[in-house]
This record gives C-alpha cells, sequence and structure tokens, in this order.
C-alpha cells in the first residue's frame, strides 16, 4: 500500500469535497445538522438503501419530531413505524440511546467519541458520522462504501470481513480526512461509493478521486474491496395458517427476545419433521389448542432471507373445529392489525391472502 505524501493528500481532499458539494444528493437528513436527524437516519440507513430509507425517514419524523417523543414512545409504535425496514433490534437500541442522552447527558449529544461509543447500538462508524457531520470533529467513518473507495484508492488486499481490518481504514482516514470540513470529506466518500464507485461497474471515468486510485491505474477495480464470506445460512420450514372468523383473524405475538421479538404473525410452527397432515394438526392443537382443518394446498410460498437463516414458509387457509381457551392468540379485524407490526414475510402472507380474495 503506497502512502501519499502531504501535497497529495491535501489534493485528495479538495478533489473530494469539492466534487461532494457540487453532487451531493438532496436527502431529507442533510437539511440541517440536527444530531437526533443524523442519528436517526444513520441507523436506519445499515443495511438498507437509500431510496428505501427516505419514506421512513419522513414517516419517522412526522411520528417522532423530537428525541424526546421517541424516546419515551410505546414499543408498538416504535416497531410499527419501523415495519418493514427489518432488523428490529437496531430501533429498540436506538430508543434506549436516546433515553440515556436525556437522561445521562441532559439531552445534548456528548461531543466525544467515548460517550458517543457507550450509547446502546452506537458503533464506530455511527459515531464517527454523527461527531464529523453534526459537530465537525474529524473522526472517520467507515462503512462498507467507504471501505470500497478506500480499499481500490490503495489496493488494500485484506479481508473486510475480518473486524480488524476496520483499523486499517481508520488508520488510512484520520491521516486523510479534511480537518477544515470532516462532514464534507466523510459524506463525500460515502457518496461516491453509492452513485460511482460501486461494487460491480463502478464509474472511473466520473470518479475525482481517479487520478489517486491505485486499483484503476492497474485495471483491477473490481478485485477490491477483498471479501471472504463464510457465514452459513440455516434454512427452517414453517407452517402458517390463515384463520378468519367473522371478518376476524387469528394472530399472536412473538416473544418478548430473540428473533422479532414482540411483533405480530399468524399461527405459525416449524415443520421441518411434519411430513404427514396429522403431525401438522396435532402440533397446531399442542402449541395453540386449536384443531384446524385446511385447504390441501397453501395458497402461498414465501421465502424470506434474514442475514444468518432462510423461512421457507407455506401459507393456508383455515377454519377450526375446536378452539381451547387461550391467551396466547387474539382475534383481530382489519383496522386493528393495521396498529400492530407484523414482519415482512407475514406482511407478503397478507398480501397473497388479499390478493386471492379479490381486495386488492
Amino acid at each position: 500500500m503506497k502512502q501519499m505524501t502531504p501535497e497529495k493528500i491535501t489534493a485528495f481532499r479538495t478533489a473530494l469535497v469539492g466534487w461532494y458539494k457540487m453532487n451531493r444528493r438532496d436527502l431529507p437528513w442533510r437539511l440541517n445538522q440536527d444530531p437526533y436527524r443524523i442519528w436517526v437516519s444513520e441507523i436506519m440507513l445499515q443495511q438498507t438503501r437509500v431510496d428505501t430509507v427516505i419514506p421512513y425517514f419522513e414517516r419517522f419524523m412526522v411520528k417522532f419530531p423530537t428525541m424526546a417523543d421517541f424516546a419515551y414512545a410505546a414499543e408498538a409504535d416504535i416497531l410499527k413505524v419501523w415495519e418493514g425496514l427489518g432488523y428490529y433490534s437496531r430501533v429498540r437500541n436506538l430508543q434506549i440511546g436516546m433515553r440515556t442522552v436525556i437522561e445521562e447527558f441532559g439531552g445534548e449529544m456528548p461531543q466525544n467519541l467515548k460517550d458517543v461509543l457507550s450509547l446502546k447500538g452506537v458503533g464506530p462508524y455511527t459515531a464517527g458520522a454523527i461527531l464529523s457531520i453534526v459537530y465537525g470533529l474529524s473522526e472517520p467513518a467507515v462503512d462498507g462504501n467507504v471501505m470500497r473507495v478506500i480499499s481500490r484508492i490503495f489496493e488494500i488486499s485484506d479481508d473486510i470481513m475480518k473486524p480488524k481490518t476496520r483499523k486499517i481504514f481508520e488508520d488510512i482516514l484520520y491521516q486523510l480526512i479534511d480537518p477544515d470540513d470532516p462532514s464534507s470529506f466523510n459524506q463525500g466518500l460515502m457518496e461516491i461509493g453509492a452513485l460511482v464507485c460501486t461494487p460491480t461497474n463502478p464509474m472511473c471515468l466520473l470518479c475525482p478521486l481517479q487520478e489517486f486510485c491505485s486499483a484503476h491505474a492497474h485495471g483491477k477495480e473490481t478485485d477490491y474491496p477483498v471479501k471472504i464470506k463464510k457465514i452459513k445460512t440455516k434454512k427452517i420450514e414453517r407452517i402458517t395458517m390463515i384463520i378468519e372468523k367473522d371478518n376476524q383473524l387469528l394472530v399472536e405475538k412473538r416473544p418478548e427476545e430473540g428473533l422479532l421479538a414482540n411483533m405480530w404473525q399468524f399461527p405459525t410452527i416449524e415443520s421441518s419433521l411434519l411430513d404427514h397432515p396429522e403431525l401438522i394438526r396435532l402440533a397446531f392443537q399442542k402449541e395453540y389448542g386449536l384443531d384446524l382443518e385446511w385447504q390441501e394446498e397453501p395458497f402461498t410460498h414465501i421465502r424470506h432471507i434474514f442475514s444468518h437463516l432462510v423461512w421457507e414458509m407455506d401459507a393456508y387457509k383455515a377454519k377450526i373445529v375446536a378452539e381451547a381457551h387461550t391467551e396466547q392468540v387474539k382475534w383481530m379485524n382489519e383496522s386493528e392489525m393495521a396498529q400492530y407490526a407484523f414482519p415482512v414475510p407475514y406482511q407478503k402472507v397478507w398480501q397473497a391472502f388479499l390478493k386471492q380474495k379479490g381486495e386488492i
């Protein structure tokens, strides 16, 4: 990895900051430097595309216009406004972190790295983004886009999937970051990674950093970043039942901890070892106290990929033959269901059900 001379570092900063100021996108969280808005946007943008985040962010700010509004909102309300973004632990941690700011920092976002990193759900990237964008501090913000840009410029061959590799990028960026405008510098790198230095078809001819890029000089842009993915996903087969009675549907709340905690779903069982209808019937009876009859074929199949597992879910329309009293499930009409947060796979099941009924 080649080092840059002081003169080249100055030229790099000038090219990057100048390009950003001319080409930056008009995004709603860039209207001002309110730390609350920046913090929310950065958490939403983790593992989610900008175009997807924009309407969520705008709805979030209407629902919770201030940090205090969000910090003390009911969990059901924060899950509902986050519904569809996934990774629901992010919004729970965000709320805990904001309560900490209000209760331990007097409602003012701390202005040093140690205190910001102490907030629940805030890692080095989010801390660097907040401190540089809001307070103009020279802290790097190393996300996937930034690692891609920097790995190409310096031809860094270390595996970016290894946590220790982040330190390499941070050390480089502490040398490169523009002390006069760290906000534009960091956001410029993010923007170039999102719009120009893309994963598979980088637009090098449009890149303001082309002259500094070692990978481009060697025609090896797509060799970087080096990413050796070793995560194995687990497949889980599930059966879910849409049970309708008197214009109401049977739903249940998921456990308070674990995947998709406290969200709502239709009655569901894991079915990997249940290869006969009678075993499925007994499983629902044991789990929910319900004796069911259902159509022979599912009305939809949903495949949903999480970061570490895959749900393969068959959905059936069913009716109750016998019902035992249980607090685990409850009946809701459609307007009531709209008030609660359902995970994306169950939203897909619901849409398929409505489509079959001819309601959409």
